[in-house]
């Protein structure tokens, strides 16, 4: 928690495309995934958080200037409609990561228009869909983000997703996954970009009730946390002109971009 008596401001995104389809998804999910995270992130914060919810088919996608303005940190989870967010939206949140607001990216959000473009690649992997156990392994058991979490977290029934998994390498790889079918992947990963972190998680299919299981909603509760920023105020990191000997009053320079 940073040290300030304010809530971390978290705002919970979805797709909320698959709730209305499917008729697994809805009754695992009769709140919507965005509402099974949002409920366990105040289960492990409580008074510590205010979290609002924003889906796909909102306006703006929910994700107004104003929203993300008044974002600490975005939870990003998507999966069949990636290609119906709007690239204007895309560049919103882009910029608002690199000025400092945290990102953490669940399950299929890896190939989501912002983790690809934040990440550079194409985010790729293996994967298939056959109630296969996963176990989620501790690598850096100091890291906050593992604090209160058992080692390995087991998962009963789950998606594969298998290495190779076509990311940047990570700043800091705090999870693995084994699968029954014996493969692994790399499951708990940070970045930064700009002044932003970013952490990417795994676990959690549609068809699976794995948000609601009480050591994945430690991970992102945890996760919360650590993705706050603690610079005093946001700004996009910024080419700055300096005299001699002036080390604090850059000017401005936008060269050959202006």
């Amino acid at each position: 928690m940073p040290e300030t008596s304010k809530p971390i401001r978290v705002t919970v995104w979805s797709e909320n495309r698959h709730e209305k389809r499917d008729e697994l998804v809805a009754r695992l999910y009769p709140e919507g995934m965005h509402g099974a995270v949002k409920a366990g992130i105040e289960e492990k914060l409580g008074s510590a958080v205010e979290v609002r919810t924003a889906t796909l088919d909102e306006p703006e996608h929910g994700l107004t200037e104003e929203v993300l303005a008044n974002t600490d940190v975005l939870t990003w989870w998507g999966h069949m409609s990636h290609a119906d967010v709007e690239d204007e939206i895309v560049e919103r949140v882009h910029r608002h990561v690199l000025a400092g607001m945290g990102l953490i990216v669940l399950h299929s959000g890896h190939w989501s228009k912002i983790f690809t473009k934040l990440m550079g690649t194409t985010c790729t992997l293996r994967w298939r869909s056959e109630h296969d156990r996963e176990l989620v392994w501790t690598v850096e058991p100091t890291h906050p983000i593992a604090k209160g979490v058992p080692h390995p977290i087991v998962i009963p029934e789950q998606e594969m997703y298998g290495e190779f998994f076509d990311i940047p390498t990570p700043e800091e790889l705090v999870f693995i996954s084994s699968f029954s079918g014996g493969e692994v992947f790399r499951s708990g990963c940070t970045f930064r970009r700009g002044h932003g972190k970013i952490f990417f998680f795994s676990p959690g299919d549609q068809d699976y009730p794995v948000y609601h299981h009480k050591d994945i909603r430690r991970v992102i509760a945890n996760a919360v946390e650590w993705a706050v920023t603690d610079r005093p105020e946001r700004a996009v990191p910024e080419l700055l002109r300096y005299e001699t000997n002036d080390f604090f009053n850059g000017k401005s320079y936008q060269g050959a971009n202006a």
